[in-house]
């Protein structure tokens, strides 16, 4: 029971809470624009999965479903 306590105690000792951020304006827009030009790639990365992802299910349903459609 000794060792339980123990555990739950240090449970709390693990917890951080951040309240304030002291950061120049020029360093934040720098870093705010690193992160939009980050996300070009992985836009791409994710528009090149789905397009696959799309093919190998219309190329396993044998495209019936856009027969379907042109009716």
């Amino acid at each position: 029971m000794v060792f339980w306590e123990e555990h739950k105690m240090s449970a709390d000792y693990g917890k951080v809470v951040v309240t304030d951020i002291k950061i120049p304006f020029r360093s934040m827009v720098i870093l705010m624009v690193k992160w939009a030009v980050a996300t070009i790639p992985a836009l791409i990365i994710l528009i090149l999965i789905g397009s696959i992802t799309s093919w190998i299910i219309n190329a396993l349903m044998g495209g019936w479903h856009m027969k379907m459609w042109s009716m």
